[in-house]
Order: C-alpha cells, then sequence, then structure tokens
C-alpha cells in the first residue's frame, strides 16, 4: 500500500487513523500483534524496529530471545475489526546483532523469502505463482471440554439436517449430509457471509476467483482466490483466515478451517495450484507431452511426490488432518498425478489449456500449515525434482487416469501411500529433511524444532480417552 514512511503519515493523517498495528507469525502460523500510537510511527520504526521477546513464539532460541519486528509498509491495511481506526501490516523478524541486526532465519516470512531467493540462484525460475482454495465450516455455536471425567464436543448449524427438529427458529429449509455441492438459497445459510468476506478480502488486496457452497450439508463453504506470487500469497492466507474468522464472528456465527470438524462429512483441505515463470515465461506448457506439461513441470511434481511424505508433515501439520486424508470423501490418499482426477494427490485441471494457466494442483494441504513453511518446503521439494531430474512416471506414481478410490486392495497395495497418522509424517521429515535444508532454506534447528512440538502435540492426544472408545471397549 505504501513506498516510505511519509506516505503512511500522510495517509494516516488524512484519514484520522489513531493506531498501528504489526502482526508476527509464530512456530505454528497463529498471528500474533504489538501495536503503538500512530504518533509513535518513525523513520527509526524501519530501522531499529519493534522489539519483542521471541521465546513465546515458539522458535528455538540458539541466542538470546531479543529481536526486532520491522513492518512491510506494502503490506498495511485499515483493520475493519477494531473500533479504533488503525492500520494493520506484517513485517519482517531481525535477530539483534552488531554492528546490524540479520533476519531471523526461522521467522516464517524470512524462510520463505529465503526459498525463493534460492530458486533464483539455482536458475530454473525466477517467479512461483501459487493460488491456494481455503475450505471451512460455518457454525451457529461451537462449544467442547476436555476434563478428566468429561470429554466432548457441540456443534449447532441451522442449515444441517441434524438440525430439522428444532422446535425453536427453524426454516424447514436444511441440507442432507454430502448434499451441499453448490446449494443454492435458501439452504444456503452462509451466501451473505461469504459476499462479506471476498468483499473484504478484496479490500484486503486479496482477489477472489469464485465462492460457493461445499459438500458438507453442515455449513462448509469455499472461496477460491486469484493466482499470485508465492510470497504475497503466503501473506493473503494469514489475512484470509483472520477475515473469515473475524467475519463470522461479527455475524454472531463462528468460522473454522479444522480439516475434519465432523464425522462422516466431508473434510476441509486447502489445495495449492501451483506453476514457475522465468523472465515472465510460463515453464509447464508443453503442448507434445502428457496433459501438456513440460519436462519441468513433470519433475517439479517429481520431486513433491518424491518428498510427498515428509512435506505431510509441514503441509497436514495436525492430527485432525490425517482424519480428512481417507477414501471416500475427494481427499487424496495415494502418491500419484492425474489429469482431472481428484484422489490423485497432486492433479492436473483439464480446463487450464493455454501456456499462461497450465499449472497442477497439490491436493493433500489443509489450513492448519503455517503457510510461508508450508509453500516453502513445496517449492524446496519441487525445485529438488528439477534438479535431479525426477521422473514420476519412472516410480509407479502415474498417471493414475482412473478412480484410485475404486481399486481392490490387491492394487492399493502395489501403490505408495499418503501417511495415515501425524506421527508417520513427522517421522517421514526425521529422515527426509535433506532437500529442506539446501541452499541454508530451512535451518536443521528448525526442522528439529517443528518436529518436536507437533510430536508433543500427537502425544497429548493420544493421552486423551476418547469417547468412541467408550462405546467400543467400555462392557467389554
Amino acid at each position: 500500500m505504501f513506498e516510505n514512511i511519509d506516505q503512511v503519515q500522510k495517509y494516516c493523517a488524512q484519514n484520522d487513523i489513531k493506531m498501528i498495528d504489526f502482526k508476527l507469525t509464530d512456530l505454528h502460523g497463529r498471528w500474533r500483534h504489538v501495536t503503538i500510537p500512530v504518533e509513535r510511527l518513525s523513520e527509526s520504526t524501519m530501522t531499529n524496529g519493534i522489539g519483542f521477546d521471541g521465546s513465546n513464539y515458539g522458535y528455538a532460541m540458539v541466542e538470546n530471545s531479543d529481536m526486532v519486528f520491522i513492518p512491510d509498509l506494502s503490506t498495511a491495511v485499515i483493520d475493519p475489526f477494531v473500533q479504533a481506526p488503525t492500520l494493520t501490516m506484517v513485517g519482517d523478524v531481525m535477530t539483534i546483532d552488531r554492528p546490524n541486526n540479520r533476519p531471523f532465519n526461522q521467522y516464517p516470512r524470512n524462510v520463505l523469502k529465503r526459498a525463493t531467493e534460492y530458486m533464483k540462484e539455482t536458475g530454473i525460475a525466477d517467479e512461483m505463482v501459487i493460488g491456494p482454495e481455503y475450505e471451512f465450516h460455518i457454525f451457529e455455536h461451537v462449544s467442547y471440554t476436555v476434563e478428566p471425567q468429561n470429554v466432548n464436543f457441540a456443534l449447532r448449524t441451522k442449515e444441517s439436517a441434524w438440525s430439522s427438529g428444532d422446535e425453536v427458529d427453524n426454516s424447514g429449509f436444511h441440507t442432507l449430509p454430502h448434499g451441499g455441492y453448490h446449494i443454492d438459497i435458501p439452504f444456503d445459510t452462509t451466501y451473505g457471509l461469504r459476499n462479506r468476506i471476498s468483499m473484504e478480502l478484496r479490500r484486503w488486496g486479496v482477489d477472489v476467483k469464485y465462492h460457493h457452497h461445499e459438500v458438507s450439508g453442515s455449513g462448509q463453504v469455499e472461496v477460491e482466490v486469484e493466482l499470485g506470487e508465492v510470497s504475497k500469497m503466503a501473506d493473503a492466507t494469514m489475512a484470509a483466515k483472520y477475515i473469515i474468522r473475524n467475519t463470522a464472528l461479527q455475524e454472531s456465527k463462528t468460522a473454522t478451517l479444522m480439516p475434519k470438524p465432523i464425522c462422516g462429512e466431508a473434510g476441509n483441505g486447502m489445495h495449492v495450484h501451483m506453476l514457475l515463470r522465468k523472465n515472465g515465461q510460463p515453464l509447464f506448457y508443453d503442448k507434445d507431452n502428457y496433459a501438456q506439461l513440460s519436462q519441468t513441470a513433470m519433475h517439479f511434481i517429481g520431486g513433491i511426490l518424491r518428498h510427498i511424505k515428509s512435506l505431510c508433515a509441514l503441509t497436514n501439520p495436525s492430527t485432525n488432518s490425517y482424519k480428512r486424508l481417507v477414501p471416500g470423501y475427494e481427499a487424496p490418499v495415494t502418491i500419484g498425478f492425474a489429469t482431472a482426477n481428484r484422489s490423485a494427490v497432486v492433479r492436473i485441471p483439464a480446463y487450464a489449456k493455454t501456456p499462461d494457466t497450465k499449472r497442477f494442483e497439490l491436493r493433500c494441504p489443509d489450513a492448519m500449515c503455517n503457510p510461508y513453511y508450508a509453500f516453502a518446503a513445496i517449492l524446496m521439494a519441487g525445485l529438488d525434482g528439477v534438479k535431479k531430474e525426477i521422473d514420476p512416471t519412472k516410480h509407479n506414481w502415474g498417471p493414475f487416469d482412473f478412480d484410485l478410490y475404486g481399486l481392490s486392495d490387491e492394487e492399493k497395495a502395489q501403490l505408495d501411500q499418503l501417511p495415515a497418522t501425524l506421527e508417520e509424517a513427522l517421522c517421514a521429515l526425521e529422515t527426509d529433511h535433506e532437500y529442506l535444508l539446501t541452499g541454508d532454506v530451512f535451518p536443521e534447528k528448525l526442522v528439529e524444532t517443528w518436529i518436536k512440538s507437533k510430536r508433543k502435540e500427537a502425544a497429548m492426544i493420544n493421552y486423551v480417552p476418547h469417547p468412541k472408545e467408550y462405546e467400543l471397549y467400555y462392557d467389554l
């Protein structure tokens, strides 16, 4: 939005801005923030930054934890969810050093920046372009309890078939399970909210391609955005999650991007469309090859599929992620690629036929990821494939132009599968992460910290008795 501090100060004076809000990203991909009065924003802010204690953000502190945040003025936008007129922006984190501060190499935004720099250094490409799809559920109410004597959660949404018997505030219009895809009003009770989310995204600088109701009959929706440069789209993904949640709250609703909030219904993915460019020219198109994909594209796919199990530890980093990656719900389970096949982990859209639009889609990621780490890891895996000329057709990874869900057990046993649990993905990352360290993109300490933190999460959940266990075993 701005190029220098003078432009910011002039804008703030003209628009009666009272506060400047800085949003920082922690290890797991949550925004945190610190706010200053507008009068304290100065040229010194851009050089000396805003000091904070990085040890509370989850990173491994190899030195001292004192750090500074340097705002990126180009990302500034008015925050519509706070009362005082506030300009908010993201930025980068520096480690305090002498004579000059240096980028903190574990900070998510810095990792992705380094990945794009490394891409340029290889000479393979100078731009990665991606387009995420945001799937999420909208409810009227959510409650949950985790106590020694009581473990439960409860959801309420008026549009769901399970609400058809409600005696109060019941319209009589309800969507059946698995019956929500593109459902229209009055069954689609989230349409107005999606419009407002889309308009807010546009005002935030994120262009929406379209939005619609999704398969789940219990408030599942999707907002898909236009493709853009990978670093900007990581910023956009953080903004999208913020906008989705807060716009829902303004309407007395609650939104979640959890991969599998409801048993037996479709889950929420964050499919990522991607392509590479060099000198402004697309690199993924060749009219004479399979699906019109170039050798560079095929090798990029090969790299992703070669490392997909370890990638899942970053693109699907929750225990809930693997409740979505099961057969029967349009989520991928088999490692392979295909054209227009939603059961393959890499799908090549048949409608993207021109050189400028030719791309493929990675279907396993979900929005639990830290988008900076996830996008950087995807890029590093793909570049590894191009450098090593990994041909996916020579590793039994496709093309699978048939329904992978319908295979017999014997046929499935011949194919490689995605991890079935977070623990399995973390084990893969532990043994397969050299491609992430190349070019000093991911520090070894960051990978170690990530694995340790996520294993702690998984163990914590494994310790808690599940209600289904009472159903299965109480009387045994």
